[in-house]
């Protein structure tokens, strides 16, 4: 159930982002894949996902991280959320 929900939130930030599921799941710093990334994680959290879910399901999509490196990810975009309004329109789109 929980892997479904992933999945459908993926969708939504690869829309929302402009990514494909390739990019999403490369490992790479760009700042536009790194915070769709983080987005996808922080939306997941809230739902919400235990973090171990999460990383178990970015690795059956090719994308191995530590625990802490999502944990870190969802506190940097909850500050972004929070201080940005930009970001804030995205968390509120996708959580519709």
């Amino acid at each position: 159930m929980k892997e479904e929900l992933f999945n459908q939130y993926t969708q939504k930030v690869m829309s929302t982002f402009g990514l494909s599921k390739e990019e999403l799941f490369r490992k790479t710093k760009k700042r536009h894949i790194v915070d769709a990334r983080q987005m996808l994680w922080y939306v997941c959290n809230r739902r919400p996902m235990r973090v171990i879910q999460i990383q178990e399901y970015m690795s059956n999509n090719g994308y191995s991280t530590a625990h802490s490196v999502i944990l870190h990810g969802i506190n940097v975009m909850s500050e972004k959320i929070e201080d940005d309004q930009d970001y804030a329109d995205i968390y509120s789109i996708l959580c519709t």
